[in-house]
């Protein structure tokens, strides 16, 4: 193995920590007769056990030798993989160092580790290439990613020649992309330094617009925006405002998850971390990928200056916004900054131009060109959302006047007309014991 790996190129920035470059040490100690054999015997059990953690969190089945090693092609970045996320595959003089590299890899998969489980007397790599895995909830590990790894795994199982490799893994570049980017849907600001500015959100909500009931318009408006973005065409920052419980965040992850497929990445991004915005930012811009940066529930009291990190990022400094980063937002405050009638006049003890100050607030929910509005439900509309959503639960058996009524009395304990209200009403009957 030792001598396959010391021939890549291309992917000769793998980390020489990672479990294959030791694995392929070990495998050298091993041919070399250079060992003690209770020493090797912990150094592979060390390797396994990481492979184990790997395939535990990203749900790897059957064959975890194969799963693991395209899982390396998937998340490796460097010059040729990026410009694959980019054309696919292309021509080029760097293409004949890549056809090795994919050779290297081939022959890896294939990789005989017979002779060492005889030698040490283990069964550990027969164990990992014939791997039964526990089910596991989704939400304990990332599907997408999974799902993806393992199919790539498979069609390089069954690649016929040199050619055919090629084309799978250039072509699964140019579908999904290539890292952390390329594979997750979602991310975050990291305060790991081995994640970079991001690291991935794992479990991301599998809502739907369709979903959302009611609201028709708001979505239509949000989906044209969104539409002429992943397009590359020109489009606005989003600001969805309005009463609390109206479906503004369920939207937003309705929007991701419909359009991830086309290339959409979202970053979910706090206040207090606003000053980071300017690295995020250089981390994604050059990205095959269109970003909405989101910030939910996004308020300022008078006292907070973070609003004024935002401004700048969205327009008005020295750099401008990439074309391929959006700003999308949800807020109960139409102008997101609290103002004060002293605000709206100059006459004030402590500040001259009072005014001025409130045009300052202003001007931040004015960088938003676009700003829809989320209104709690009148009762006809508020009776409809929870009748629409108990028919797609056939075991809710009451009828539409007995939900009406029982809605009813839900909201008026528990905040009033809302979509949350309506769902909260809907799991109430669905954690019942009995549903008749």
């Amino acid at each position: 193995m030792y001598r396959l790996t010391s021939k890549l190129v291309i992917y000769k920035n793998i980390d020489k920590d990672s479990i294959l470059f030791r694995l392929s040490n070990i495998c050298q100690q091993f041919a070399a007769g250079d060992y003690e054999k209770a020493d090797l015997i912990t150094d592979i059990y060390v390797e396994i056990n990481r492979m184990l953690d790997i395939s535990t969190r990203y749900g790897f089945d059957k064959n975890l030798w194969h799963n693991y090693l395209a899982f390396v092609l998937a998340m490796t970045e460097n010059p040729f993989t990026l410009v694959s996320e980019k054309v696919g595959a292309s021509v080029g003089t760097v293409n004949k160092f890549a056809r090795s590299d994919f050779c290297i890899f081939k022959q890896l998969f294939d990789y005989d580790f017979s002779e060492m489980e005889k030698e040490l007397d283990i069964d550990c790599f027969t164990i990992i290439t014939n791997y039964e895995a526990v089910v596991k909830s989704e939400q304990i590990f990332n599907k997408g990613v999974s799902e993806k790894v393992q199919q790539l795994s498979r069609a390089i199982e069954q690649a016929k020649d040199e050619t055919e490799l090629y084309q799978i893994i250039t072509d699964f570049y140019k579908t999904y992309g290539v890292g952390k980017f390329g594979l997750n849907k979602a991310f975050r600001i990291s305060n790991d330094d081995k994640s970079g500015i991001l690291c991935p959100i794992t479990a991301t909500s599998d809502v739907i617009l369709e979903d959302l009931v009611g609201y028709e318009s708001q979505k239509k408006e949000l989906v044209q925006n969104t539409e002429a973005f992943v397009e590359g065409r020109r489009a606005n920052n989003v600001l969805l405002y309005g009463d609390a419980g109206t479906g503004k965040s369920a939207s937003i992850k309705g929007i991701l998850n419909q359009y991830y497929s086309h290339g959409l990445r979202m970053i979910e991004v706090y206040k207090h971390e606003f000053k980071e915005l300017p690295k995020v930012i250089e981390a994604i811009k050059n990205r095959n990928y269109r970003f909405i940066i989101y910030m939910d529930d996004l308020s300022f009291e008078e006292f907070e200056i973070e609003y004024k990190y935002l401004k700048a990022v969205m327009e008005g400094g020295l750099e401008s916004k990439p074309e391929n980063v959006l700003i999308y937002a949800t807020s109960n405050r139409r102008h997101l900054v609290r103002e004060t009638w002293s605000d709206r006049s100059d006459m004030s003890e402590d500040e001259l131009h009072r005014s001025d100050t409130m045009q300052e607030k202003l001007s931040l929910a004015e960088r938003f060109g676009v700003t829809i509005a989320y209104f709690k439900p009148m009762r006809k509309e508020y009776f409809n959302i929870v009748i629409n959503l108990a028919r797609r639960h056939p075991e809710i058996k009451l009828t539409d006047e007995e939900l009406r009524a029982e809605a009813s009395k839900w909201e008026m304990r528990h905040g009033g007309m809302s979509g949350r209200t309506a769902q909260q009403f809907i799991d109430s009957l669905l954690g019942s014991v009995d549903l008749s």
